[in-house]
């Protein structure tokens, strides 16, 4: 992910998902406090759901000027919070001493080519006791024209993301999330082979397979689903 335009057209879609970004905000709601970074802000539609204005500062890191602009005028008309922030940029354009007690990438590592590089450097702008979170699109058999096309460079699978996290990061949880979803996901990847999904299948998605998934998740204890979920803390001083 580097500075400059986003090659993606998802992201107003996607906006509308509110019930799937509902269901993930309630699994590390409790970590979302103190100074956050977003890394990947995009619209702010995520922030929208996820920053409740308790947080002592939200900082969206985004690389693309226009939709930092929007962020900065979604805080304005407060559709969101005082305490967001955006600026322009990615992770390595940080101030070093920059620290956070909550570093977010919701649906973002996939689009970052050197991903092994991005999260040695970020971990070091983590206070101790901080929580790493991190949520992408699971396993590359479920890999489509639709993840080529916005910019994905992968997908991932619980043991890689276990993999790539750095050492000195002790793992919280890991789950699989959206079982029904995994069945859409592999329809379009066996049969339909879009680029981009339609409105009303979003619609459909969001309004009908996620409370279903919200229910079957648990009970598969989520060890299934298209997304993946990890969650690790900082130790040490």
């Amino acid at each position: 992910m580097e500075t400059g335009a986003y090659v993606g057209t998802e992201l107003q879609l996607f906006a509308r998902a509110l019930r799937w970004k509902q269901y993930y905000r309630s699994l590390f709601s409790e970590y979302l406090r103190g100074d956050v970074l977003e890394v990947g802000a995009g619209l702010g539609g995520t922030a929208e759901v996820l920053c409740d204005g308790s947080q002592r500062s939200w900082l969206c890191l985004e690389p693309d000027q226009q939709m930092v602009n929007e962020i900065k005028q979604k805080v304005r008309n407060q559709t969101l919070p005082r305490c967001c922030d955006a600026r322009a940029g990615i992770t390595a354009d940080i101030d070093s001493a920059c620290r956070f007690d909550c570093i977010l990438y919701i649906d973002v590592l996939e689009h970052i080519s050197d991903h092994q590089s991005e999260l040695a450097k970020v971990v070091t702008h983590l206070r101790p006791g901080g929580t790493l979170v991190i949520m992408s699109p699971a396993h590359q058999y479920l890999y489509t024209p639709f993840d080529k096309a916005i910019g994905h460079f992968r997908r991932y699978s619980a043991e890689d993301l276990a993999t790539l996290v750095p050492k000195q990061l002790q793992q919280v949880s890991m789950r699989y999330l959206d079982c029904a979803g995994f069945f859409a996901s592999l329809a379009n990847r066996l049969l339909l082979k879009q680029s981009m999904p339609t409105e009303s299948q979003i619609l459909f998605w969001d309004r009908v397979l996620i409370p279903f998934s919200t229910v079957a998740d648990r009970i598969l204890s989520y060890r299934f689903g298209k997304s993946v979920l990890g969650i690790w803390k900082k130790t040490g001083a």
